[in-house]
């Protein structure tokens, strides 16, 4: 929410790392004048997507498709 078009962005693959490059009184100011904006969506895929996506960091995945969300379960038999 707070990087506007023009920031520069570094991103490390090997790392996991997103960082914006900004210095830290430009993030502070920036964070000190965020309103959130309301949800756009309130219910379907919109609504599903905004509550269970993952950050980039755990790769943009739904959570709910880890294990832990609701353990293991074996794959179906195809025939």
């Amino acid at each position: 929410a707070l990087v506007r078009t023009g920031d520069m962005i570094s991103i490390d693959v090997p790392n996991r790392t997103i960082k914006l490059e900004l210095d830290d009184d430009e993030i502070a100011r920036r964070r000190a004048t965020y309103q959130p904006l309301p949800p756009c969506f309130t219910r379907g895929y919109g609504a599903m997507f905004s509550k269970h996506i993952q950050q980039a960091d755990k790769g943009c995945d739904f959570d709910f498709l880890e294990s832990a969300y609701g353990g293991p379960t074996d794959e179906p038999a195809i025939f």
